[in-house]
Formats: structure tokens, sequence, C-alpha cells
């Protein structure tokens, strides 16, 4: 289902052409959850000194959360494709921390530039995390976005559009009928994102101590 009129070229919340679908709904919830959560321990971190999966952790979530954003914005003008493509950062992102924080001995190789060689691939960060109940998961959920990062052959199924008389394109601007890629769009982003908070959470849980104790004075 779609309500944009195909002729509009700006998208504005009340008529976007994916308004009203619950996975678009749930991304908008999963996005203000993650504000609230940022706009709670951005002030703490700016008070402590702080370790080097902090600094880290400054650096990587917020950098996450923007991207989160802009994917969102795609969605609303329909550009599908290049939020699909980005999901592959917000990805690397919420990977990277969760990987820091599992490895915290991995933090040097972030200090000394997490530099291409030394630094592990999303697939090793990935497989790392999720060995024992998950093995080899990198190896699974990386090669279609690396597809999409690379432009091989197997990403132009991500931006076929219709044209008209059950004829199919290669789209190069919005794709405004595709639902299901907008589903799966926006529950990745979800997923990723909850990864995000969580960390947050994770890496500074003496904020929630803190606001708490300056809502009692």
């Amino acid at each position: 289902m779609t309500t944009g009129k195909e002729g509009d070229t700006i998208y504005t919340p009340d008529n976007e052409p994916y308004l009203g679908r619950e996975s678009v709904f749930m991304f908008d919830n999963a996005i203000i959850t993650c504000l609230q959560t940022n706009e709670r321990i951005a002030p703490y971190t700016h008070k402590i000194e702080k370790s080097d999966l902090q600094l880290a952790a400054c650096q990587i979530i917020p950098q996450g959360i923007s991207i989160a954003l802009s994917i969102r914005e795609l969605i609303r003008q329909g550009y599908l494709f290049g939020a699909f493509v980005l999901t592959r950062s917000l990805i690397e992102r919420a990977t990277i921390i969760l990987y820091l924080h599992h490895n915290p001995e991995k933090v040097e190789i972030w200090k000394r530039g997490w530099k291409h060689g030394e630094r592990p691939n999303l697939a090793q960060m990935l497989n790392s995390i999720g060995k024992g109940k998950f093995p080899h998961i990198g190896n699974m959920v990386t090669p279609r976005y690396n597809s999409l990062i690379h432009g091989d052959p197997d990403s132009a199924s991500w931006n076929l559009v219709k044209i008209k008389d059950g004829v199919v394109g290669y789209g190069v601007s919005k794709i405004i009928d595709n639902p299901s890629l907008c589903d799966e769009i926006c529950l990745e982003g979800i997923t990723w994102l909850t990864i995000l908070i969580s960390m947050a959470a994770a890496i500074f849980p003496d904020a929630n101590i803190v606001e708490t104790k300056l809502k009692k004075d």
C-alpha cells in the first residue's frame, strides 16, 4: 500500500509513500527511543573521565544514530535503494561497538586508527560475537550488504522498478511501490538501533544512576 502521489517530488510526514506501514511506525519509535537515550547519556559523558571504550562509544554511537536518521529520511522520500545501501554503514557501527564491548582488549586497534588489515572485517566481528549460539552468522549476514556497497551484479535486484505493462527496469530515483523492501529496511534499522541503545546503556551504566539522583534532589 502506498499513499504518496507519483507526481510529488518532495514528500512530507503527512503524505510520504509508505505512511501507515507498521514497520515505519516501529522504526520511528526506535529512533525516538534512541534519541531519548542519547539525550540522557550525552551530558553525562562530558562530565566524566572516559575509558578508551567509552571514548570509542562517544564517537561510534552518535554516527550510528545519525545514519539511522538519514535512512529514515530516504525512506520518507522514497529513495529505498540509497536507504538500503546506508544500512550497511549502520550495521558496521553497531557491530563495531558491540564487538569492542565483548572484546575490550581490541580497543587498542581502534585507538591505532582501526586500520585496514589490522581490524577485523564485518563478517569476522559478527562471527566472533555470535560464536556458540550463532556460528558463522557473519558469513550469512554480510554478502548482500557487501554486494550493495561494491555494486556487483547481485546488487542490481534491489533497484528494480515497474515501468509499465509489467515491464521492469533499473530505477535511478524514487521507489514508491515496494512495501516489502521498505519493511525490510525498517526492520533492519530497528535491529541495529536497538543494539546501539543497549550498548550506550551498558557502556555508560552510571548515567542512569546520576539521572535518578538528580531527579530526587
